[in-house]
Parts: structure tokens; sequence; C-alpha cells
């Protein structure tokens, strides 16, 4: 592959993404023709694994939107390299049903997230995705390591300890 083929499949590959960045932004039910039909969705701790497009949908995206509704989706950077892609951000949104056993606050908060993405065949075919659930409990009142994260070092109220 030349130089310039990689970067026409990194310039392909973004626009794949993009365009369904724009499509779950405009509330698209209709996701089949950006996700390979043995498409997999890889959460961290908290979000779980989809792997499907139906339970991708069933199991992450109408959930999110029952509990987090009025959502401002604020991509800051976008990577692609070939057949891949990343991007860091967040969404702005309203917490307007329940979510992890919390019901509605109405408190607006930031969902930060970051994607990776591989891309086949025009389509993706996997996704890596980690959400940052303590942020959002924190933001909703609650601290899922009650006072104990790491925080505490960076305040000093715990002196670190010399490995033995």
């Amino acid at each position: 592959m030349t130089d310039e083929d990689y970067l026409k499949q990194s310039r392909a590959t973004m626009k794949v993404i993009r365009d369904m960045e724009a499509a779950l932004t405009a509330g698209s039910n209709d996701m089949a023709k950006h996700f390979h039909e043995d498409f997999w969705w890889r959460g961290n701790q908290g979000c779980g694994t989809k792997r499907s497009l139906e339970e991708f949908c069933n199991n992450w995206q109408l959930p999110l939107r029952a509990a987090f509704t009025d959502r401002v989706y604020k991509t800051q950077k976008f990577l692609a390299d070939g057949e891949f892609a990343s991007c860091f951000g967040y969404i702005d949104a309203v917490h307007s049903g329940e979510f992890m056993g919390i019901a509605a606050t109405r408190k607006r908060v930031k969902i930060h997230y970051t994607d990776f993405w591989e891309v086949q065949d025009g389509r993706i075919k996997d996704n890596w995705v980690t959400v940052d659930f303590p942020s959002i409990l924190a933001q909703l009142g609650v601290d899922v390591f009650e006072g104990k994260g790491w925080e505490t070092y960076d305040r000093g109220e715990i002196t670190p300890q010399k490995p033995a």
C-alpha cells in the first residue's frame, strides 16, 4: 500500500465514523448502514459488551437516551490511522431517567468518553469504548470510591507509601 493509498483509507475511515456520529447526534434509530453485520461493542466495567448492532441499540443506545436527554455531543478530537479511528469528548446531557439505580435528578452532566473503532468494508466492525461512569455518578452525588479515590493524594490528604 502506498502512502497515498493509506491516507485515502484513513480519510474513508474518518468519513464512516463522522457519518455514524452525525446519525447518533440526530437521534437516528437506523444505524445498520454504519455497522458491520458482526459488529462488536466493548465497553469498560459497568458498560458491558454488545455482540451485535441489536444489542448495542437495545442495551446501550436506547437506555442512554432514556437516562440522558437534551444531549449535545462534543467530540473534541478525532484521529484516523488506516482502518482504525479514535476520538475523545463528552456528551452534555440532562439526567432525565434512571441511571444505575439513581432516579432522574434533572441535573446537567458531562459524560466523558473515548472511542476506538475498526472499519472494514466501509462499516464499523469493532468499537472499544471507555465511558467515565464514576464521573457521571459523582455529578449525580454518588462517590463510588467513598472518599478513597486517588485524588486524596493530589490534595495531600494521604502520603504515598514507599514500596517495600
